[in-house]
């Protein structure tokens, strides 16, 4: 059985070399708060699935960032 936190590490990388891979990171800072928000809130309702968890972050993320929205929340997003 995985820890919370390794599966949450796991996931963001995931979702990070991907996003990073195809160039769709303009701001790491932010990329990372959001990813690891989104990943975390998933984590709290009860998702265990790395590749699901990374997926979603992913489509969250650039969801996010085509919107050019500043203040989007991922669980806005995310629902």
């Amino acid at each position: 059985m995985i820890s919370l936190a390794s599966l949450m590490e796991e996931s963001l990388q995931i979702a990070w070399d991907y996003l990073e891979r195809t160039g769709e990171i303009d701001d790491n800072w932010l990329a990372s708060r959001y990813l690891g928000d989104a990943i975390e809130l998933m984590i709290r309702q009860g998702q265990r699935s790395r590749l699901v968890l990374s997926n979603r972050a992913i489509s969250a993320y650039l969801k996010f960032r085509n919107a050019n929205i500043v203040d989007v929340k991922p669980e806005r997003v995310l629902r």
